[in-house]
C-alpha cells in the first residue's frame, strides 16, 4: 500500500511540473503575479500614482473650485473661497490631500512644520470644507457641525472647551477644543460658513501654547465677508448659493444618457448666469463617461433666472445624478431607508 501511494505522489508530482513548464511557456509576458518580465510595458511616472476611477473636474479652467487652493511662496491661496493664508515659518505643505469625496468632502491643504522647524513640540493644520449641498451630516451650518463633532467624539477623548464663539480675522467663527489622554494630543476647530460650504480649520499638537500661538497666527488669514453664506450677492465674482435650486426652477430639462451602467453618486454643483443658462458645471466625483453624458445634457437645460431687487443674477446651486449617500443620524450611523 504505501509503495502504491509512493508511486502515485511521483506520477502527480511529475504531472504538475510538466504543467508548470508547458504554462510557463506561454505565460503572459507582463502584468499579474505570475508575469514572466519583471519589465513592465509602460512605466508610470515617477512620484505619480494612478487610479483608474471617478475623479473632480470641471467644465472649465477658468472659474474657481474649492479645491483649486494652492501654496505658493508660503502662502496658501484658494481663490473660491477667497481665502488667503500666510503659513507659520518655517512651516509647509508635504503632501496634497485627497479628491472631493462623493458627500462633498474636501481636504483644500495639509499643513506641517518643515525640517528647518525649531521649535520642541511638532504639531498640523488641517484647512478642510464641507458641502452642504451634498453633506450626509445632520448639519447646515459652522455651529451645528462643531456640535455634531463634539457630541459624537469617541469616549477616549475629552472636551477641554466647549463650543464657542469666536473672531478670527474680523470673521465669525465657532471653536471647540478636545484632547486625547493617551496620546497626550490636543485639537483646536474653528468653523465658519463661506460659499454653502462649512470651512474648517484644525490645529493638533501636544504643547498646547502651540497651539495658542497657531491660534493668534491665524487672524493674518483673509476670507472675505461677501463670501459668508447669506453675503454673496450673485455678482460676477460670487454666485448666490441656493439650495436645491433646481427644484421648481427648471424651464427646460434633457435628463443625460449613460452608455454605462453605474452606481455611483454623482454630485455636481453648476453656475447657472443671469439668462439661466448652465455656465459652469463642476463635477465633485465622476467617471468621464458620466461627465460628458451630463455636461451634453447641461447645455439643454434652461432656468428660470433669479431676481434679487428686480435684477438677474448668477446662481450656484447642487443636483446629485445616481444615488445619494445616506444621511448620517445625530448618533453617528446612516438613516435607515
Amino acid at each position: 500500500m504505501c509503495s502504491g501511494l509512493f508511486r502515485l505522489s511521483i506520477v502527480l508530482v511529475l504531472s504538475a511540473s510538466l504543467s508548470l513548464l508547458a504554462w510557463s511557456q506561454t505565460a503572459p509576458k507582463n502584468g499579474g503575479d505570475f508575469s514572466t518580465d519583471t519589465q513592465p510595458a509602460t512605466k508610470v511616472p515617477a512620484g505619480v500614482i494612478l487610479v483608474k476611477g471617478a475623479w473632480s473636474s470641471a467644465s472649465d479652467s477658468v472659474t474657481p473650485t474649492p479645491e483649486g487652493g494652492n501654496i505658493t511662496d508660503n502662502v496658501f491661496r484658494d481663490p473660491y473661497f477667497g481665502m488667503i493664508y500666510s503659513l507659520p515659518k518655517d512651516w509647509t505643505e508635504k503632501y496634497k490631500g485627497p479628491p472631493p469625496s462623493d458627500t462633498g468632502r474636501y481636504v483644500l491643504a495639509q499643513i506641517s512644520p518643515a525640517d528647518t522647524f525649531k521649535g520642541q513640540a511638532r504639531g498640523s493644520i488641517l484647512i478642510t470644507a464641507e458641502d452642504t449641498f451634498f453633506t450626509p451630516l445632520p448639519a447646515s451650518t459652522a455651529q451645528q457641525v462643531i456640535n455634531y463633532e463634539k457630541d459624537n467624539l469617541q469616549a477616549d477623548y475629552k472636551v477641554e472647551l466647549p463650543p464657542t464663539q469666536a473672531k478670527i480675522a474680523g470673521r465669525a467663527f465657532t471653536f471647540f477644543a478636545y484632547w486625547s489622554p493617551v496620546a497626550e494630543l490636543h485639537w483646536y476647530v474653528l468653523a465658519t460658513e463661506s460659499r454653502c460650504h462649512i470651512v474648517e480649520l484644525v490645529l493638533s499638537s501636544r504643547d498646547t501654547k502651540l497651539l495658542e500661538s497657531l491660534m493668534l497666527d491665524l487672524n493674518k488669514m483673509e476670507l472675505p465677508a461677501e463670501a459668508n453664506r447669506t453675503g454673496a450677492m450673485g455678482g460676477d465674482q460670487v454666485p448666490v448659493c441656493i439650495q436645491d435650486y433646481a427644484h421648481g426652477n427648471v424651464i427646460t430639462r434633457v435628463d443625460p444618457v449613460f452608455t454605462e451602467r453605474r452606481f455611483n453618486a454623482v454630485p455636481v454643483r453648476i453656475i447657472i448666469d443671469k439668462e439661466g443658462k448652465v455656465k459652469h458645471i463642476h463635477f465633485l466625483s465622476a467617471f468621464p463617461d458620466q461627465t460628458k453624458a451630463i455636461t451634453d445634457a447641461f447645455k439643454q437645460w434652461k432656468f428660470k433666472p433669479h431676481l434679487q431687487d428686480g435684477k438677474p443674477v448668477e446662481v450656484e446651486t447642487g443636483i446629485m445624478f445616481g444615488r445619494a449617500s445616506r444621511p448620517i443620524t445625530r448618533g453617528g450611523n446612516a438613516a435607515v431607508e
